[in-house]
């Protein structure tokens, strides 16, 4: 199937792998962004409605990365594909996660709102991403103090490689089939953070500790490093909920996309060991 697509968050995470895969593949596509530099790059903000037309003329699917700066997503994005619809979108792929299903708060909306009016959906609801450990404050206390922080106790993750997750995406946007259907993403084993900081240890040759925090704790020592104390309290709640152990879970979603096995944490920290400090 010919494509053309607009990669929303095309700077972003996995926004940028996808890019590179359907590059790779000679795979026509814009990259959405509120801050465009080159040619395939386009103008894009969710909260700039005004921008939504030229974004979306002869598109014909598109990837969903909801804005970072709202969680009213139920109300701030629906809008803007209905421009999309209009336009002649007929294929929308939904990054979420693996907490929220369809109705739940924020992508969990645009999750329901995709059922109920678009021809042909995906919605791709990865757990956490191993690449959080080379990016955001686990860069900074595995570099600085040899330490993972968090408050997840023994509770163990499907922890996956956002390069599998662009590769889902990349399949769902050009496959020749309507799939119409939300896939949970895991990597291929759960791990608790004591896990990765022995795996760290192993291939940086230093001892990498886990220490736990109580919710608590971790909420405030967030603040100290600059977040607000809401969003602190969101982390810190979601720890929690590794820590009982809803992440506890292996799914075939990336093998049922990709036909391909997910990446191992072996693999990725092999691959990536110049991230951090050895």
């Amino acid at each position: 199937m010919q494509n053309n697509i607009l990669v929303t968050g095309g700077k972003g995470k996995t926004g940028r792998l996808i890019s590179e895969l359907l590059t790779q593949n000679g795979i026509a596509h814009r990259i959405g962004t509120r801050t465009p530099e080159s040619g395939s790059e386009i103008a894009f903000d969710w909260m700039r409605p005004d921008l939504a037309e030229a974004a979306f003329s002869g598109i014909r699917s598109l990837y969903i990365v909801a804005p970072t700066n709202t969680s009213d997503h139920g109300s701030v994005v629906p809008p803007l594909l209905e421009i999309a619809l209009e336009k002649g979108v007929q294929r929308f792929v939904l990054l979420s996660a693996s907490s929220l299903a369809s109705g739940a708060p924020m992508m969990g909306k645009i999750h329901a709102w995709l059922e109920a009016n678009t021809p042909e959906w995906t919605v791709l609801r990865p757990t956490w991403f191993m690449q959080n450990f080379y990016e955001q404050r686990h860069l900074v206390t595995i570099n600085e103090e040899n330490a993972i922080y968090s408050a997840t106790g023994d509770g163990k993750v499907g922890f996956i490689d956002a390069l599998d997750i662009a590769r889902a995406a990349v399949s769902a946007l050009t496959s020749n089939r309507t799939i119409n259907k939300d896939f949970i993403l895991t990597g291929p084993e759960t791990l608790s953070y004591g896990n990765i900081a022995a795996a760290l240890s192993k291939a940086l040759g230093r001892k990498i500790s886990h220490r736990n925090l109580t919710t608590s704790e971790l909420a405030s020592r967030l603040q100290q490093n600059g977040l607000d104390e809401t969003y602190s309290k969101i982390l810190s709640a979601m720890d929690n909920d590794i820590a009982s152990g809803t992440e506890e879970r292996i799914t075939d979603g990336v093998k049922a996309l990709t036909e391909v096995n997910p990446c191992s944490l072996d693999i990725f920290i092999q691959r990536e060991c110049h991230r951090w400090k050895v």
